[in-house]
């Protein structure tokens, strides 16, 4: 790496690979610009008590982190798979980044890793994009479907609250609104005597929608790892929980983690009413963004097509997506449409690779 010194001398500072403390890595996390909740210390600590391993990777340049990784390890008949899920976090320097690279793909090795998947934290409109996309690609990484959602809504936070109200659909301001008037009542709740609320709120949503849920030991390790960072929120209607949520703010993005309702919860507009107070929570902590995680991916392509007849077919297809509907919620509080690169795996052992991909990690 080269550094230059204010008397435009140069000079070469060796770069080193090293597992980091996990608090100086945080700090590093949160002030990266592509810094990301899933590339924290704590994420790795909550998936290690699930069956994962985490491995934290950084590459220093005298006592500065340049670039690195949480990487978790799957392990299974004697093999392992290794994802780094919203990262790395690279530098730009492509001999810095080809550095951790490498060293990852060694970490694979020595973990005997069928593969190893990055997920970057960059989007398709980032003019980094495509200088990213090319040197991924002559490093030998294939592009694949993504683990975490590759399309999402974010919601610029930086407008006071009166133009974030403003900015939502007619029909949300009316709802949030309405669960007002109706006497919806939302709290921040506590951990260790809400959590069973939160849970159970969990089960019956999850049995009407037919999607699966964490456990109830998850849901409260990530209340318990991210403390302060995070917030469990009970909306309660005529004396009973009816929706809840968990969202959480790392660094200048707030994320919104897990939420169900019941059908009383549905009906009076209980996770509008979450969601707009989640909102002003985030922005008093300093968030710039509003992550909604997840909606249809053909959203995200449609949103990135400037053909008319192409826009069409996305959209229509996106309506037979079991995402649809949660798309429609998250859409009407505003924000832009943004979609991911892919992920890109560095396959080691080709012949196990198709099996591990589908049955292992998803």
């Amino acid at each position: 790496m080269i550094e230059r010194h204010p008397d435009n001398a140069t000079s070469v500072v060796r770069a080193t690979v090293v597992t980091p403390d996990r608090a100086a890595w945080d700090a590093f996390v949160a002030a990266h610009p592509d810094g990301h909740l899933l590339q924290s210390s704590r994420w790795g600590a909550l998936k290690g008590r699930f069956g994962w391993k985490p491995h934290l990777r950084a590459v220093v340049a005298g006592e500065t982190f340049q670039a690195g990784a949480l990487a978790l390890e799957k392990r299974r008949f004697g093999l392992s798979a290794l994802y780094v899920p919203r990262g790395p976090l690279f530098s730009g320097d492509p001999s810095i980044d080809a550095l951790l690279l490498d060293d990852l793909i060694r970490l694979g090795r020595r973990r005997r890793a069928v593969f190893v998947r990055i997920e970057p934290d960059i989007t398709e409109q980032d003019p980094r994009a495509a200088t990213l996309h090319s040197f991924l690609i002559a490093h030998a990484l294939q592009p694949t479907p993504p683990i975490q959602p590759r399309s999402t809504i974010h919601l610029d936070l930086t407008p006071e609250p009166e133009r974030l109200l403003a900015g939502m659909s007619k029909g949300h301001r009316a709802d949030i609104k309405r669960a007002l008037r109706e006497g919806v009542e939302v709290r921040e709740g506590d951990p260790s005597a809400d959590l069973d609320a939160f849970y159970a709120i969990m089960q019956a949503t999850s049995a009407r929608a037919g999607f699966a849920i964490h456990s109830h030991a998850y849901y409260a390790a990530v209340l318990e790892l991210f403390g302060d960072a995070a917030r469990l929120w009970l909306a309660e209607y005529r004396g009973a929980p009816v929706a809840t949520a968990i969202t959480a703010v790392w660094g200048a993005m707030a994320l919104y983690l897990y939420s169900g309702s019941t059908t009383d919860g549905l009906q009076c507009g209980a996770q509008h009413a979450i969601q707009w107070c989640a909102i002003q929570w985030a922005r008093a902590r300093g968030a710039a963004r509003y992550d909604f995680w997840g909606i249809p991916d053909a959203i995200g392509q449609a949103a990135r097509t400037s053909d008319p007849a192409a826009r069409a077919r996305l959209e229509t297809a996106a309506q037979d997506d079991p995402l649809y509907g949660v798309y429609r919620f998250k859409k009407g509080f505003g924000g832009v449409t943004i979609r991911y690169l892919p992920a890109y795996d560095q396959i080691g052992m080709p012949l196990l690779y198709a099996f591990w991909r589908r049955r292992v990690i998803g």
